[in-house]
């Protein structure tokens, strides 16, 4: 071997060498291939469950669904964990295509919901983590957990329940506008509460009741009587066997000062017609319109045609008032429905009002939720909620 030869030979050797005292840590990083995708995943994606309209039509249109994606809350945004949602007659009519205000299908559906606030989006102050809070928005509740803007959070009294909490926004807020910023209702006077063991009708009854000496005539089954006069109802009338003129006419032959109408068509120019002098009529509702799972277009001409309709000259000599409301439309004005929203929450602290909750659903049986509340069985409010009720909570109730 000549001595170039040799030096090669000894310098593979050394660098042999040098390869076998590498840590062993280094080696095994040098045999590993480069991490996968993985890294490239999104830090913030979650998957969580949401309700989804998929079309207009029956209960199944509703359906429950595992959402992935990312939830960050933008600048002045909060995340919050949903614990208890509240479904109502516009979810019932939204389902139908019946709701203006819920955008078009797939969309998720809700109005109202109570959880926990999770993250804070920049320049948030006044609220923080762990913060328990009544929502409200114009839809996209009926999930696990959203993002909304902060000045559509309320914080909840100590004491609340979830369940109490989402009862509230809605049927409280709509009550209290109808009856103290329309109705200016006053002690000695008289109101009719169209399905007054509903979510409204509880919610007005008990409003009515921090005004002294408001007689209350309120319609609902027979069944639900009982339940009703306990709330506060003054005279129960039965709508399904009764003419409710007539009964509320042999007590009160000049009829009532107030009556709030959910029920359309027909009935509310039978209200109309009610009224005392100085009367107020508050329309807030097509009821009426909802006669089965799906749209009904008899029921739909029927209510058109049927349709209350009144010119200013009538209006002046009958000396009566029309008022219509709808809390959808005013999704806009969070101050306004935030200030109303602060003194219904004062009630409660002050045990003056109470919500009644009727019944608990988990998400995956919001079809049985719907229609318990539209074949009018419930008493009070209908509730849904991310997971079922635990066993043992239930044999400790």
């Amino acid at each position: 071997m000549s001595g170039e030869e040799e030096a090669a030979a000894q310098q593979q050797k050394t660098e042999e060498q040098k390869q076998d005292t590498k840590p062993e840590e280094d080696k095994q990083n040098e045999q590993q291939p480069p991490p996968a995708q993985e890294a490239e995943k999104p830090q913030n994606e979650v998957s969580y469950k949401s309700l989804v309209l998929s079309g207009y039509g029956g209960y199944d249109k509703v359906k429950l669904q595992v959402k992935k994606g990312e939830l960050v809350p933008k600048t002045g945004e909060v995340l919050v964990r949903v614990k208890a949602c509240g479904l109502n007659f516009a979810d019932l009519m939204g389902r139908q295509g019946l709701y203006d205000r819920l955008p078009s299908p797939p969309v998720t559906p809700g109005m109202e919901c109570s959880g926990i606030v999770e993250a804070l989006g920049e320049g948030v102050t006044d609220r923080k983590i762990g913060d328990k809070v009544i929502v409200m928005n114009r839809a996209g509740l009926w999930q696990e957990v959203v993002t909304v803007l902060t000045s559509h959070t309320f914080l909840m009294p100590e004491g609340m329940t979830f369940e109490e909490a989402a009862a509230i926004p809605v049927n409280y807020i709509t009550a209290y506008m109808m009856l103290f910023d329309f109705g200016n209702l006053r002690p000695n006077q008289s109101i009719l509460i169209h399905m007054a063991a509903g979510g409204v009708g509880i919610a007005a009854t008990q409003l009515c009741q921090t005004v002294k000496d408001v007689t209350i005539f309120g319609t609902s089954s027979a069944s639900k009587h009982d339940a009703i006069k306990e709330n506060g109802v003054t005279h129960t009338i039965d709508y399904r066997t009764m003419d409710y003129v007539d009964e509320i006419r042999k007590l009160s032959p000049k009829g009532v000062d107030i009556v709030l109408d959910p029920l359309g068509g027909s009935d509310t120019c039978k209200a109309f017609n009610l009224l005392k002098p100085m009367g107020k009529l508050i329309a807030y509702g097509a009821a009426n319109l909802l006669t089965g799972q799906k749209k009904n277009l008899m029921a739909l001409a029927k209510t058109w045609w049927n349709q209350f309709s009144i010119n200013a000259m009538q209006l002046l000599q009958s000396n009566k008032a029309v008022c219509g409301y709808h809390l959808g439309y005013l999704d806009e004005e969070m101050e306004l429905v935030g200030g109303v929203l602060s003194k219904i929450l004062d009630l409660y602290k002050q045990g003056k009002i109470k919500p009644r909750v009727d019944s608990v659903w988990p998400f995956q049986q919001v079809g049985d939720a719907m229609r318990q509340m539209q074949e009018r069985k419930n008493i009070g409010k209908v509730i849904l909620v991310p997971e079922a009720e635990k066993e043992e909570k239930k044999e400790e109730n």
